[in-house]
């Protein structure tokens, strides 16, 4: 069988399984009630269970982003459904609010305050521990979150990915 041929069929049985209004039964937790969460329940706990949903802590424009690129990558959400969704998230799952960091004696200590106070602001530290990246992917991941709402200063990249980096390094080869 051809491989767009699989993905046809891939589709239906998505399309089906949101019609019968089936979910994961494997789901740990469900999302918050409010209008917009059947739709998220049906289109989104079709493919992710709800931690997916609920560690993301976006800002409005980083919602809509997610949810386009869901979209793009083959959710089923109808064109009148995308701002009730969006307002949905960014009403149960926004950053949460924190004092801005002081000022810190060393480099070191500046990568662990931002790291505290501007990562774990929207991520569990969990997400961020299971990435193990070099350098580079470090400054990339931080530039990403940056264009994605992250408020971090330029002259504070630096320290961020040193202590990225520093204690969640690639893993060595076994």
């Amino acid at each position: 069988m051809s491989k767009p041929n699989l993905f046809k069929i891939a589709l239906v049985f998505l399309a089906l399984v949101a019609a019968t209004g089936l979910r994961s039964v494997t789901a740990k937790q469900d999302l918050p009630d409010g209008k917009g969460a059947d739709i998220a329940r049906n289109r989104c706990l079709l493919c992710h269970e709800a931690d997916v949903i609920v560690a993301q802590k976006l800002a409005r424009p980083g919602w809509v982003r997610e949810v386009e690129k869901m979209v793009r990558w083959g959710a089923v959400v109808r064109d009148e459904e995308k701002d009730t969704l969006v307002d949905y998230f960014a009403a149960r799952f926004a950053p949460r609010p924190v004092a801005a960091p002081a000022a810190a004696a060393s480099n070191e200590a500046r990568g662990k305050e931002l790291y505290e106070a501007r990562c774990l602001l929207c991520h569990e530290a969990d997400l961020i521990v299971v990435q193990r990246l070099a350098r580079p992917g470090w400054v990339r991941e931080v530039e990403k979150m940056v264009r994605w709402g992250a408020v971090v200063k330029d002259d504070d990249k630096d320290p961020l990915v040193d202590y990225l980096f520093k204690n969640y390094p690639v893993r060595p080869l076994k």
